[in-house]
Order: structure tokens, then sequence, then C-alpha cells
């Protein structure tokens, strides 16, 4: 008995010393992979302010803070306007305008990118958060955690798959909705909806509650935002002072609207719809909302989820969309790292949770003019968000006098610029088919909702796609090889599983509907990098239906590797092969001798 658990103990000892002999320690091995994971290039890659930090020049600040500066006279009023349009207080609008800025100068990649609520968001927010701001920052931290968790996996390239015109005709479905929902407040008519057909029915149907001193102001103020605009492109002495005056337009316009409704109303009667008491000071920092109270009703993290439905979706999409877009706007022949920028918006998203903020993405508007600023590093954001902030602490009682009509011009007159006129005529002059995506996405996203005409888009892209992908294009043509009538079919793509039947169907029909007795049937696929084993299953196939027809096929100088995927699924196809750069002497049979057939692989050889 002792003699057997000695012998025991010793093949036990024996196993344990091998396994530490041969197998390597589990420490090491995770020490080597979290060596090599966290390089100094992935540190400085997932944090880009450590590669321009150190290279700041003094120089830069005057262009970073008169950018930032800026930037912040157009972002305090579309942040008020984003807060209506969304149907939440004003002051929400504004605390989505500082935070962002901040965390993006850690994350961030471009300098020109500026962060905030955008009129495409506020307005897809709308028919969500019930006007309760609970969900807006619910949604705001929900959609980071899925952003960044995107940029985390880089799936940056996912973006890539949505198309041009899908993206034009999505952008100006949106401005055309967005200028659509202020028509009435521009007015002066009470509405309850910002969508594209309730917003025009209900001014058609009230045109006579037309607010007459509104609709004076409105206009005359989107009027004069537009000629401002133009202002830029004064030259002379002037010029420097016109481009100012031009960047800063959207804030000169409040500013002159809020003192005429100032000094009108001091005697008690104000000819304005204002926009009223704005919640003074800065925001708590506080965990986002896992439960809310609405009617004195509590609502548990699981209903709000359900009750967001489908922006979590969708939320994150087009914030993925707006500031991929804008990054390479204004990339300047750089290359943009679409996970970086993802990571980059989802921590915006995150933190700005913490004050308050509403879901925030890349504003096209603040970017152009951030850009036409001259600034040099995203520290510009750093000024902008000090300048949002002393507003929020120092201003809102000034926010009260501001007219909700000149907040309207202001929208209206930023959406007319957003429509890419141009963009719809390039897609136009270089391929005609692509207007139909274009024209689907922009009818879907006006009748339907934009998160629906988004998705409308992309369905006829694939289909498109798939359509491409099902009929490849394939160049048949009888040739006379010695007198012996042959066809050659020329592939000039890659074949996939939904073009299997496409190509066979073709080349069958083609032997079979010749005039002449065909021999060979020759398949050209020099041009052919992959196929799949659907591609390959009928082509044996069609090896087999052409010797039914006393036909025989060739397979010429197809790759190697597309060679073995069909040498695999029917080996007497292995004669079919012909390497040779001359057609006539393709229908010459090769022995083994030869290296002109197709060899098996040393590794399947040994399988």
């Amino acid at each position: 008995m002792g003699k057997r658990k000695r012998v025991q103990n010793d093949s036990t000892d024996n196993l344990t010393k091998y396994y530490e002999e041969k197998l390597p320690d589990i420490g090491s091995v995770l020490k080597r992979k979290v060596r090599k994971t966290c390089t100094r290039k992935l540190l400085f890659n997932t944090f880009p302010v450590l590669n321009w930090l150190p290279k700041y020049k003094r120089s830069y600040a005057v262009n970073d803070v008169i950018a930032g500066l800026t930037v912040a006279l157009t972002a305090i009023p579309q942040g008020i306007a984003y807060g209506n349009i969304a149907g939440l207080p004003p002051q929400y609008g504004l605390y989505s305008s500082f935070m962002a800025c901040f965390v993006y100068i850690i994350f961030g990649t471009s300098k020109d990118v500026t962060i905030g609520p955008t009129a495409i968001l506020s307005l897809m927010l709308q028919q969500y958060i019930s006007s309760n701001p609970d969900y807006a920052i619910l949604l705001c931290f929900l959609s980071g955690c899925i952003i960044l968790g995107c940029g985390l996996l880089n799936l940056g390239f996912l973006v890539r798959f949505i198309s041009s015109p899908v993206t034009v005709g999505f952008t100006c479905a949106a401005a055309v909705t967005i200028a659509s929902g202020q028509i009435n407040a521009l007015l002066g008519i009470p509405s309850s909806s910002n969508e594209f057909l309730p917003s025009w029915e209900n001014a058609i149907n009230n045109i006579s509650q037309t607010r007459k001193w509104d609709a004076i102001l409105g206009i005359t103020t989107m009027i004069g935002i537009i000629i401002l605009r133009q202002a830029k492109n004064i030259t002379g002495k002037g010029r420097l002072f016109f481009k100012y005056v031009s960047l800063s337009r959207n804030a000169l316009a409040v500013f002159i609207g809020t003192l005429i409704a100032y000094l009108l109303g001091e005697n008690g009667e104000q000819p304005f719809k204002l926009t009223g008491d704005i919640v003074p000071g800065l925001p708590s920092v506080q965990p986002p909302p896992f439960t809310t109270v609405q009617n004195g009703t509590v609502t548990y993290f699981s209903e709000m989820v359900d009750n967001l439905g489908i922006s979590l979706l969708v939320v994150p999409l087009i914030s993925i969309l707006e500031i991929i877009a804008i990054g390479k706007s204004f990339s300047q022949g750089k290359i943009v790292d679409a996970s970086q920028e993802l990571i980059a918006l989802g921590a915006c998203n995150i933190v700005s949770s913490f004050v308050s903020s509403m879901p925030v993405t890349g504003a096209f508007t603040r970017s152009a003019v951030n850009n036409s600023s001259g600034v040099r590093t995203t520290l510009g954001g750093f000024y902008t968000g000090i300048a949002v902030l002393l507003a929020i602490q120092f201003l809102t009682e000034t926010f009260y006098f501001i007219p909700k009509t000149v907040l309207a011009a202001v929208m209206i007159a930023a959406m007319i610029f957003m429509i890419e006129y141009d963009h719809v005529v390039l897609v136009w002059k270089s391929k005609k088919i692509d207007i139909i995506p274009l024209v689907v996405t922009f009818i879907s996203c006006l009748f339907l909702g934009l998160e629906f005409g988004i998705l409308c888009g992309i369905g006829v892209n694939v289909l498109f796609i798939l359509y491409n992908s099902a009929s490849p294009k394939i160049n048949i043509v009888t040739e006379k090889i010695e007198d012996i009538e042959v066809i050659l079919a020329t592939v000039s793509e890659n074949l996939v599983y939904s073009s299997a039947e496409y190509l066979r169907d073709k080349i069958l029909r083609a032997v079979t509907e010749s005039d002449t007795q065909i021999k060979y049937a020759i398949i050209d696929g020099a041009r052919i990098n992959s196929l799949d084993s659907t591609v390959a299953i009928n082509l044996s196939a069609l090896y087999h239906d052409l010797n039914i027809d006393k036909c025989e096929l060739i397979l010429w100088n197809w790759q190697r590797q597309t060679e073995g995927v069909i040498w695999r699924t029917n080996h007497a196809m292995e004669k079919c092969f012909r390497k040779c750069s001359n057609l006539n002497d393709v229908l010459y049979p090769v022995g083994l001798e030869n290296n002109n057939h197709f060899e098996v692989p040393e590794i399947i050889e040994s399988l």
C-alpha cells in the first residue's frame, strides 16, 4: 500500500515537474501581453493631448483665445435655441455646451471640431424625452457608453458603409425639417410641434394669429444674418473687422434683438414672445438619473430604457455620422482616426451627462466658425467652455429678454446653408443612379422622421450593393481558335455566393443558345482575387452540365488561392486549370510534368 502511494506521489511529482518545465508561467505570459498592449504609442494615440501639448507655442494662444471666444458667441444663442427645439428648458442647451469642450481637448484629434448640442440631435430628442430632462441626460450617458464602446472596439470603419448620397439626403432633410419647425416661432404663432408637415399645417391653418412685431423682427433678423454672413468676403482696409463681425453674426443678432425687447418692454407691455426665465447658476455635478418621477409616478431604469426605444440606436448613429463628417471636412489632407474620434465623442457624452447635458456631437456651424477664426489646437475649446460657464453664471437674467423669433431666425438662417445643393448636383453629375438613395433618404426623413429616413436610405444602398454583387460584370464573346468555336467569359470582379447562380446561368445560356457547337467554355479568372464555397460548388455543377452538352470547361489564369477553393470542392476539376499568356495555347492540355496545372499546396498534401 505504501509502495503504491509512493509510486503515485512520484508520478504526480514528475507530472508537476514536466508542466513546470514545459508550460510557460501564466504570470509572465500576462505580463508580456500587458507590456505588449500598453505601449507608449497606444497611450499617445488614446490621449492625443500628449502629442501636441509639449509642442504648444506661445504664439498659438492668441489664435486659440480669439477662436474660442468667437465660437462661444455662436454657441450661447444656439444652445438656448437647441434647448427649445428639444422641448427642454433653455438652460439644458447651455449645460451641453461647455463640459464637452473640456473633454475633447484630451481625447480629440481635430483642432477644428467643436462638440456640443446640434439641431439634428435636438429635433430627434423631442419625440423621445417627453419634455423630461432626466430622459435627455440618461440618453446622453447611454449614447456615450455605446459610442465609446464602438471606439474601443475599433468600429469606426463601419461609417464607410453609409454612402455619401445617404448622408447628403439626411443632412438636407434635417435642415428642411428644423427650418420648418421654426416657422411658427418666427411668426409668433403658437405651436406644439417641430416636425415638417405638422409645422407647416399649423402655420397655414393659424396664419391669422401671426404676431406683427414678432414677424417683422424675426424676418429682419434672418435677412440681416444672411447679409452679415457675406461680410467676410469684403476685401480692403476693413477686411479683418468685417470678418469677425461676420463670424459673430449670431451673437450680434441676439444682442440687438435682446436690447430692442428690453427697451420696448420697459413700460410693461412686451411686443415680442420672450425666452423667459432661465435657471441661473451652474448645474450640480451628479450621476445621470437612472430613475425619474413624472406626474407623481416613479419610472425605473428598465422602463426608461424601454421608453427611449430606438433612440438608443439612432442618436449614437447620428452623433457618429456628424462628428466623422465634420472631421473629414476639416481634415486638410490628414487621415481622420474614426475610432479615436468615437472614443473622444463617447467620453464627451459620458462626462457631460454628469452636468445635466443632453446628447452632444460635432457641430458643423461652430466648427466652421472655429476654423475660420484661425484656431491652432483643440485648446480653443477651453476658452469656449470658460465663456459659456461665465454666461451661465452671470448672464441668465439677460437671457430672459431674448425674443423667441430671434432664436428662430438664427436657426433658419443656419439651416439654409446646411442644405448641400452643390453635393446634390455633384451626385447627379457623377452617377445619376446614386440620386435614388439620396431622394429616398430625403423624402423618408421628411415624412417618416429622421431616424426611419436614414434607415430607409441605408436599406436602398444595401439593395444596390446586393444587386451589384448578384450581377457581376461578365463579358462573354465567341472566339475561334484554330477553327474551334469557344466562348470566352471574362469576369472583372470578385465572386460571392449571391453571384454564383448568375455566373453559371449566363455561361450555360451562352453555350446552349449558340448557333454552333461550342466545344470549350473558357472563364478568364485573372481578375478574381477571392470566391466562396457557394461559387465553387456552382462551378463544379457547371463543369458537369457542360460535360453533358459535350463542352469542356477551362479555367484560364485563375489565381492560386481561388484555384484552391475550387480544387477542394471537386478534385476532378484540376484538369480544368490552364496557365498561359496566349489564348491560342489554352486548348492544349498539359501533362503533370508541366507547371501549368494546379499544384496542391504542401499543407493540404500533409493533411
